[in-house]
């Protein structure tokens, strides 16, 4: 795998295609998203019972925001995956765990597909950590999935996340973990 220079931000070209990202257009996205965080796959995104407008008025808040960013992951060109992150020391995480500078919390999301291509969501999260391993600002990537969702919780640690404790947050159990740019380099081989 490789990093390259895409027009839409840092890129990742892997065996199974070139992934990149663009920002995020709530106005014109939304439907587009909504179909995906209502599909059954993403009932940890927890936007199940969302009418399209409800994604828009999301996508719209989360735009405004200085502290909370959503971008739309592409794969070969095509919208294929949702990316956030966020400032942990004002949104999220904010009184649940002491932020150290450079920290960014980060969630993703995958498209649903009507063929799986094997190796597809390990490709996607490790695009994303490229991305944000491009800012050389960003020194760790902080994630919190529901303690629950095992299969997110092995992929993250795949790419070089280490768990660290539980925490309570107002939706959820989840389980803190973090990933260096040195643990997601040895993890994955990608030099960012």
């Amino acid at each position: 795998m490789s990093t390259t220079g895409t027009g839409t931000g840092t890129g990742l070209r892997t065996a199974l295609g070139t992934f990149g990202v663009r920002p995020l257009d709530p106005l014109e996205d939304s439907e587009l998203l909504h179909s995906w965080v209502t599909h059954p796959k993403a009932a940890f995104w927890m936007m199940q019972d969302a009418r399209p407008e409800d994604v828009e008025r999301e996508y719209l808040r989360i735009a405004a925001d200085e502290h909370h960013h959503a971008l739309l992951g592409l794969h070969d060109g095509v919208p294929a995956f949702l990316m956030e992150t966020y400032d942990p020391a004002h949104r999220e995480l904010a009184g649940l765990y002491e932020p150290e500078p450079g920290d960014v919390g980060m969630h993703f999301l995958v498209a649903p597909a009507g063929t799986p291509l094997h190796g597809f969501t390990r490709a996607v999260i490790t695009a994303v950590l490229a991305h944000i391993f491009a800012d050389p600002a960003a020194r760790r990537v902080v994630v919190e999935p529901d303690v629950s969702n095992t299969a997110v919780q092995a992929l993250n640690e795949a790419v070089g996340f280490v768990p660290v404790r539980e925490i309570d947050k107002p939706e959820k159990k989840a389980l803190l973990s973090f990933c260096t740019r040195e643990q997601f380099t040895a993890a994955t081989g990608v030099d960012v």
